[in-house]
Formats: structure tokens, sequence, C-alpha cells
């Protein structure tokens, strides 16, 4: 055995196969330490770098995927006088990492721009512009025009997670596995009632919604020995979704209803992952058409490699938020020279 893969198999032992959190926190307030004076002149010439990229206009795709809008016309002002804030008087949010994703960008820019920072799973488009973790698929109900919704790569410690795996998808075990709470996402519950004890899926909840169907946590290391990983939405977006689509496994899911940075609502059903019914009846027959087609499922998991593939270049990604970010306060700005809309 290496030394690389003694240190991964104990990395994965320690930290459950996450990003370990205190090398995050230290990271974050290192960002947060960062002189203003320091931050300022990477947007003044963001321009500049962007268009030294051969990889422009992609980057200009994701930055208008995430803020769809350049103007927030028939906001009303007073409405985001109320709900919004300058930059320099954020305050710490309550799961704190949403501060410490979001700030870090936002220094970059005068202190005295407002904006509105949301905390938490949003599933729901907010009444005036403003940054979330996740938002409701454009096209699906009540989700008619997203616009108010800006995507930033935020909660990334627990979301953007990408796995090493060594196993090839045929010598996995040809079942599904689901490990997650289940609390009162219907969803989940429909799963568990349907396939808890099928020989075909290893189905567990990690809460005690019902006493039969408690089973140990299991670390993303284990997770890795099946075939078929089920990627089921809770509150919002399937969190295990991204680590999935980077393994030798296959991601296997009802059509997504909800996005995040991953820009769930590109990817597309049987090319980066298996899609079932929304209440799972198809589950069985879908896995065993796979597994007869390993082909297949093997061109499903090269697909998933490529689509994940895009997030992994660092200083890309941080170009993107800023461009986002700066859209998104240009957009803001302009409401106070908009005529006064009263709220609907």
């Amino acid at each position: 055995m290496s030394i690389t893969q003694a240190f991964s198999q104990l990395k994965n032992k320690i930290f459950n196969g996450k990003n370990p959190k205190f090398v995050y926190y230290i990271k974050a307030y290192a960002a947060l330490a960062t002189p203003r004076c320091l931050l300022r002149p990477r947007v003044k010439y963001l321009d500049r770098i962007l268009d030294k990229r051969p990889d422009r206009e992609y980057i200009l795709d994701r930055v208008n995927y995430y803020c769809r809008a350049e103007s927030y016309s028939g906001t009303s002002r007073d409405k985001w006088s109320q709900e919004s804030c300058p930059l320099c008087r954020q305050p710490m949010t309550r799961q704190k990492v949403y501060y410490l994703d979001s700030m870090p960008l936002a220094r970059h820019f005068p202190a005295n721009l407002r904006w509105r920072l949301l905390h938490g799973d949003i599933d729901y488009v907010p009444d005036v512009p403003s940054i979330v973790k996740s938002r409701p698929i454009e096209g699906m109900p009540g989700a008619d025009d997203v616009r108010n919704s800006i995507l930033l790569k935020l909660d990334k410690v627990r979301h953007f997670i990408f796995v090493k795996d060594n196993i090839p998808f045929r010598d996995k075990a040809d079942r599904a596995i689901f490990r997650g709470k289940i609390g009162n996402k219907q969803p989940r519950i429909d799963f568990m009632r349907m396939y808890y004890g099928n020989a075909r899926v290893d189905a567990g909840a990690i809460d005690n919604v019902e006493p039969e169907w408690v089973t140990p946590k299991m670390p993303i290391h284990a997770h890795l020995k099946y075939r078929y990983i089920m990627a089921i939405e809770g509150n919002d977006v399937a969190s295990n979704l991204k680590w999935v689509m980077s393994s030798n496994s296959i991601a296997v899911m009802p059509r997504p209803t909800c996005e995040t940075w991953f820009m769930e609502g590109r990817l597309r059903p049987g090319y980066h992952y298996i899609e079932v019914k929304p209440d799972f009846s198809d589950l069985i027959a879908q896995l065993d058409h796979y597994s007869a087609h390993p082909d297949e499922a093997e061109a499903i998991i090269r697909h998933a490699h490529e689509y994940v593939d895009q997030f992994r270049d660092k200083r890309r990604e941080k170009l993107i938020s800023l461009l986002v970010l700066r859209k998104y306060l240009n957009g803001v700005e302009k409401i106070s020279d908009e005529p006064n809309t009263p709220p609907s």
C-alpha cells in the first residue's frame, strides 16, 4: 500500500470521507482576515482576467445561469430597504458556514452596497433578490421565474465533497444503498416503506422515525462498495449527489426539483444519473436493466465524472463566484432608481 493510499484510508476513517471542518474553519477565518485593500484590485480587473481566458463563454454561461437578471425592476424600494442590509453590516448567520462562505467574496466589493443573504435550505423563490444556496429548478411548481434566487457556492464544506473511487462498477455489490435522515420528508418515508428489507436495496435510517428502520451511519467509502447509491432530496437537494457522481457508482433518483451551485437543473436522466419515478415504483426494474447492460451503466459514470470535473478548478470557481456577485450587486443597486412598486 502506498503512502497516499494509507493517508486516504486514515482520512476516511477519521472524517467519514467528508471534508474536515477544522481545516475549513481555519481557511474561512483567514480569508475574513485578509485586508480589503488586497481584495479590491481583483474586482477592478475582473473583465481583463475574463477576456484572457479561453473558457470565457463557458464562464459567462455559468454566471448567467446562477444570476438570471441584469436588473430587478418591479422590486419595491421600501421592501428592499427593509429586507436588505449593507455588506459591512451583515450579521453572522445562524449556520455560520453561510456567512463564512459568502463574506470573503462580499469583502471584494464596496462595503456600503446592499444585499440580502438567506441561510439554510431554500426551496422557494424569495420576494426580493437574494443570495441563496438552493432554489427550485425553473419550471417546477411555484418556480416559473427564479430571477430573485441568486446561487452562490454556500455550505460547500458539506455539499461539495468529491471522492476517489478505485472500485470498478462491475466489482461492486449489485444492490442499491440508502442511508439518511428521514424526518418528515415524504419521498424518503415512501422510499423506506417500499424498500426497507428488500434484498436488492440496503435501506436504513439514521434517525428514529420508525424504530425498525434505524441503522448505524455508514462512512462514504462503505457506500462505494455498492453499484447504485440513492440520492433522494431532503429539505432541498440530495446532499450526497456530488460525491456519488464523482465515484464509480451511479446516482439513482427521481428528477430533481431543487438546485445549487452544482446546477442540478442541467443534469440529464439516463446520461448523468439513473432516473426513477417519484414514487420509486420502477426502481428494481431500473437496477435490473443497468446490471444487465453494464456498458450503459459505465457510460453514465463517465458522463457523471465529466460533469463533476467542471467544478474542480478552484481558481475558475472563485472567478465565477465574484462575477456572479458583481452582477447581482450591480442589479440590486438599480432598485433605488426604479419607481417604487407597492408589494403585491
